[in-house]
């Protein structure tokens, strides 16, 4: 009863003032373990699972809407995001029953509520450092996980499309802007950018071109210590000029992988 009490209040507050027929869907990359990850949530009481998302309130932009659903799934602030698209399809809610997932979580509109209209999404994708993120849930989240992007589930609505696409901007993306700022530790060393690379692209890199692209755009700082412990001999580590790394993102880097 408490958790139908609850949400109750939440569509009185929540539902019931967002912008209609307009959405932000956030897919959350993370990269772990020479794995790129996606974040994913699943709703109380059904099996299938979601990405990040929600409607606008009045008084948001699409960004800060984004913005805020990141700062509520992640716990971070000012990380990279970035629209990609919209998706506006009008059977992209068809295999998907809304209307039951809402009644299991306790919360009965009219068949007639703004939710259950047409609806257009926009997506975003965002870059985090996956050992900074502190995923949360809220009254309508019961789980949350981390997927490898190759072993994602069948999701909800058309999410699984909104992650396919995500993932395709962000392999073009490498054609134009530096990548790995968000998504590595402070210092690491050239082979781990490099996997990073490899990894998002899905294909091998040779290793010297690679070394001698980057730092050649001089993004790239090198330290005077080394990654210690490991079976071979001992890299440098690096870490970005930040300066330099934001200066990139500005004026672009035009090359192919």
């Amino acid at each position: 009863m408490e958790q139908k009490i609850q949400a109750k209040n939440l569509d009185e507050q929540r539902f019931g003032r967002v912008l209609p027929h307009v959405s932000v869907d956030c897919v959350i990359f993370g990269f772990h373990e020479n794995q790129l990850r996606v974040l994913l949530l699943r709703l109380r009481s059904i099996q299938e699972w979601s990405l990040p998302g929600g409607r606008l309130f009045p008084d948001e932009s699409l960004d800060d809407a984004a913005h805020r659903v990141l700062k509520e799934r992640t716990g971070l602030q000012n990380i990279f995001l970035k629209q990609f698209y919209a998706f506006g399809d009008r059977h992209r809610m068809d295999n998907t029953d809304f209307h039951g997932i809402l009644a299991k979580q306790g919360i009965q509109l009219d068949p007639s509520h703004v939710l259950f209209d047409r609806t257009i999404s926009v997506g975003y994708y965002a870059l985090v450092e996956f050992s900074q993120v502190t995923p949360g849930l809220d009254i309508l989240t019961e789980e949350w996980r981390w997927w490898d992007v190759r072993e994602a589930p069948v999701m909800l609505f058309d999410h699984n499309e909104i992650m396919s696409a995500a993932l395709k901007t962000l392999r073009r993306q490498l054609r134009y802007d530096p990548v790995g700022l968000n998504l590595l530790p402070e210092k690491f060393t050239m082979p781990e950018l490099q996997k990073l690379y490899e990894t998002i692209l899905g294909k091998t890199l040779d290793r010297r071109n690679f070394q001698k692209r980057l730092l050649g755009y001089g993004i790239l700082k090198r330290l005077e210590e080394r990654r210690l412990g490991g079976a071979h001999k001992s890299p440098y580590l690096y870490c970005f000029d930040r300066e330099q790394y934001f200066k990139a993102l500005e004026s672009g880097l035009e090359h192919e992988w």
